[in-house]
Formats: structure tokens, sequence, C-alpha cells
């Protein structure tokens, strides 16, 4: 860490201290990726970093949601988790043909924190260091309109921009059927910058190679032309 990190970091600290809240039983690395979302302003990281902790104490009380919580979504098989890609980062795949709109939206937001809280999970062994990172492989093979949430997946980047800064590396849109491009354009809007260049639709062969690269062929499925098995969500175990 530089000396202008370290300068950012103890100004944030203070900001944090004059919102009533406290930054004491969090690392550097962790408090690091609220100040590079907000451009490394140590105001507008302490306001971040505030709101995700009364989010947090809010939506997850008990540090985490447990299985039972969102077994209707679970049901649904639409979620798996690869292991780690070449870079060390854990490896979602979401398969939207088998998602529909939930009629109940406390257990889909629940859903979804859930998901993002095991996949990081899953990325580290005891002790979370702070700037564990994901990818996301959002696979829309064989969707129909009927499968088209746009407000579920809004929601779902939001959460990521809001409370889980800089914790997505890339994420791979994969079969994006013409009907959907503008649906897709439509959820950029709600995309800050950061987000929007962190993703990637793969369409031409070449996209497809650079894609197996990045993210190994050792966790990609055999179907994205990998030699993985796919692993159910609430297959895997975790240590919060």
């Amino acid at each position: 860490m530089d000396r202008n990190q370290e300068i950012a970091l103890a100004k944030m600290r203070k900001s944090v201290e004059k919102l009533g809240s406290s930054t004491e039983s969090y690392g550097e690395k962790t408090l690091m990726r609220f100040l590079i979302a907000r451009s490394m302003n140590p105001e507008k990281a302490a306001k971040m970093f505030f709101q995700w902790k009364k989010w947090r104490a809010e939506m997850v009380p008990t540090g985490y949601i447990t299985d039972s919580e969102v077994a209707d979504e679970s049901a649904a098989e639409k979620v798996y988790l690869q292991g780690l890609s070449k870079n060390g980062y854990a490896v979602a795949r979401i398969k939207l043909n088998k998602h529909f709109a939930s009629k109940d939206q406390v257990q889909f937001k629940k859903f979804v924190v859930h998901a993002l809280d095991k996949t990081i999970a899953s990325s580290f062994n005891g002790r979370e260091i702070g700037n564990e990172k994901l990818i996301a492989i959002l696979d829309l093979q064989n969707i129909t309109y009927s499968n088209v949430d746009t407000r579920g997946l809004i929601t779902g980047f939001q959460f990521l921009q809001a409370y889980y800064p800089e914790r997505l590396a890339t994420c791979y849109i994969l079969h994006m059927p013409q009907f959907f491009v503008t649906v897709w354009r439509f959820i950029c809007r709600f995309l800050d910058k950061a987000t929007q260049w962190k993703m990637r639709i793969v369409m031409s062969e070449e996209q497809k190679q650079e894609f197996i690269r990045e993210v190994g062929e050792d966790v990609l499925p055999e179907e994205y032309g990998g030699r993985a098995k796919l692993v159910l969500l609430q297959d895997v175990a975790v240590n919060y």
C-alpha cells in the first residue's frame, strides 16, 4: 500500500467514526474495496461503508442466510459454483432458463445475498482476507420471454454495486438471443461505468476461446469447453 492509499484509508476511518460507526474489526483490504469503488474519496467511501454495515445488519442479522430461508429459490437449481479460476476467483454460473420472476421478493433478495456470500466464501479457507473476487457466468441459452426478469437482474447488479464493491472481477454473458438485446440495453442504464466495463458478451469463437483461457478449463463445465462437472450452489459447503 502506497502513502496516498494509507492517507486515504486513515481519513476514511475517521469519517466513518464521525458517522457514528467503526471500522475496528475490518482490515485494510476490505476498506480499500470501498475506497476504490468511490475513486479514493475518503468521505464517499465512508458513507458507502456506513450504509453497507447498516444494510448487512438488517438483511443478514446472524451473519449469513441459511439454506432454509431460500429453499424455494434454491429448488430451481439455477446457480452453480465451479471452484476457482486461474486467477483464484470464485466462479458462479447462473442458468437463466431455470429462473422465473419470484412472487416472494423478500426471499429472492435473500437468495441473491445468499448466493453472493456463498460464492465469496467458497474462495477462501478459514478467514476472509477482504479482497476476494468472483467471476459470474450468466448463461442465457434456451431462455424464453417467461425467463426474462428485468427487475430481478437489476436487483442483482445493484446489490453487487452497492453492497459488494469491487467483488465482481468479470461477468461473462453467454448465448444472448436477439430478443434479449433490448432488455440488456435497458438493464445497462442501471449499471455504473465500472460495472459495465466488467461485462463480457461472448459471441464469436475468438471471444469464446478468450473466455476459456481467462476462467480455466479445470473449472468450466464440459459444455463450455472445460473439464469440470456442474456443482449446485446448495451442494457446496463453506465456512462463513
